[in-house]
């Protein structure tokens, strides 16, 4: 089983530094393909109003749903986004984004994902987002 722990170590030495900079916590994951993660709002990706801004919202999404891949394979796999939707439906404000990732479908070389943002401490959506993600064959040993 894949764990928060696990997950947390992959970020921190798979991801690019851009999308490690986000400070990104790893709250929960689960055998089942679903990953929690949260982003404190910053400065640094905060704009006017102290409103997220989207693409800091498009990359913690993302970022969730390649770790529900992981956590539906066990283990982290080489996985490529093909298709990223993301809704923006309300302006992010409080102390963190909370981004609940899950599996809607996974197949053999494709996963289907859907992510859900919450902005923290009041709940209230601020984005949908759901993803396409290429599973290549692993390679022989």
């Amino acid at each position: 089983m894949f764990s928060a722990s696990e997950a947390q170590a992959f970020l921190a030495s798979s991801f690019a530094p851009w999308v490690q900079a986000l400070d990104l916590r790893v709250d929960e994951v689960s055998p089942e393909g679903r990953a929690v993660l949260s982003m404190p709002i910053t400065e640094a990706v905060a704009r006017m109003g102290g409103i997220v801004c989207g693409q800091a919202l498009a990359t913690l999404a993302d970022t969730a749903m390649v770790l529900s891949t992981a956590a539906h394979f066990g283990a982290p796999r080489d996985v490529a986004t093909t298709n990223l939707d993301t809704q923006f439906l309300s302006a992010g404000r409080g102390e963190r984004i909370r981004c609940t990732a899950r599996i809607t479908r996974a197949g053999r070389s494709l996963i289907f994902a859907q992510a859900d943002l919450v902005a923290l401490p009041d709940g209230r959506p601020v984005a949908s987002a759901s993803a396409t993600f290429f599973v290549p064959e692993k390679a022989p040993r």
